[in-house]
């Protein structure tokens, strides 16, 4: 049976994103940060996402030739959308289509559809016995997981920034919720990455 690992990127105040989206602080991470997230990233046997995190990955890492692009065209994608099927259409139209299409991008039109109930879903992807799935969000879909206590193991890769607001995916819990320490990275440029198992 294959897990489901959460990975986060997040502020030290504890906020994946500013209250309007904003992500640039994500890529200000150090090199050794970097390789250890593209190594995780790889590690994955399929990738998931909620509706517009798919929308905004569908319309970049196609043509993208950073070093992540790879993995995130190559390995199989899960959607989470009420849309159907015209959310694959309504994603890939939005890519560019100036830039050459890279090895494995037509795997964003393929992705699975998840339109059922979420713990089904993620039960019917665990059942198999394989490299773990990893979500990657968007807040939104990352609350619904932890809520529902779908998650087991959160990659949390913590920035030296605060942002002072935002989106916090720990905001819905309504009981103080225990996690597992399983292991902190620290890299040079302050970033620490932490691993978190629910006790």
């Amino acid at each position: 049976m294959r897990e489901l690992i959460l990975a986060m990127t997040m502020s030290l105040d504890g906020f994946v994103c500013g209250p309007d989206g904003e992500v640039g602080w994500i890529f200000d991470g150090d090199q050794e940060a970097m390789a250890w997230k593209l190594e995780n990233v790889w590690n994955a046997s399929l990738h998931v996402m909620g509706s517009h995190t798919f929308r905004v990955m569908a319309s970049y890492w196609p043509t993208s030739t950073t070093v992540f692009a790879p993995p995130m065209n190559q390995i199989p994608k899960a959607v989470f959308s009420k849309q159907g099927p015209a959310i694959l259409k309504a994603a890939t139209a939005e890519s560019s289509q100036t830039e050459p299409l890279q090895p494995g991008a037509e795997s964003w039109g393929e992705a699975y559809v998840a339109g059922g109930d979420l713990a089904d879903e993620i039960a019917r992807m665990k059942a198999r016995d394989d490299k773990p799935i990893i979500a990657h969000g968007g807040a939104a879909l990352a609350r619904s997981l932890i809520t529902r206590e779908l998650v087991d193991q959160y990659f949390l890769l913590v920035h030296p920034v605060a942002l002072g607001k935002g989106l916090s995916i720990f905001s819905d819990i309504t009981l103080p919720r225990r996690l597992k320490p399983i292991s902190s990275t620290t890299f040079p440029g302050g970033s620490v990455a932490r691993i978190f198992r629910p006790a």
